[in-house]
This record gives C-alpha cells, sequence and structure tokens, in this order.
C-alpha cells in the first residue's frame, strides 16, 4: 500500500531531522494546522511546493499516462 503524502512528509522531516512543530514554523502556519493537513492528508501544491522548499528538496507533481508520458 503506498505512503499518504502526509506520511511522506513526517519521514522526510524525520530523516531532516525537523519536528513537525519546527516544519510548521519554517511554512508560517501553526503547528495544529500543520498536524491537521498531515492527519487528513489535504495539501495544495502550493503548500507542498513550501514543504520541500522547508526541507531542502523539490516537489514535483505529476500525472503519468499508462503509456509513460508525464504531464
Amino acid at each position: 500500500m503506498p505512503f499518504t503524502m502526509g506520511e511522506k512528509i513526517r519521514i522526510l522531516a524525520k530523516r531532516k531531522k525537523v519536528t513537525i512543530s519546527e516544519l510548521a514554523t519554517l511554512i508560517g502556519t501553526t503547528n495544529q494546522n500543520l498536524s491537521n493537513k498531515l492527519t487528513r492528508d489535504n495539501f495544495s501544491e502550493k503548500e507542498l511546493k513550501q514543504i520541500a522548499e522547508a526541507l531542502g528538496c523539490r516537489f514535483e507533481g505529476y500525472f503519468v499516462f499508462e503509456d509513460g508520458d508525464r504531464v
């Protein structure tokens, strides 16, 4: 079963040794708001890019057609 985006963010933050509270501060939101988003797995693409930047990586969101082409 694939990881949810919230699970992926938690794993990435742990690997980068950044707490959820610290991450919330880095992206300009509250700990409670970020925790809720992680639980509900409810992120905009803009938020995912902010999280990636705060954790020193890049977010690439795309669709993959069955023939392998990306959009």
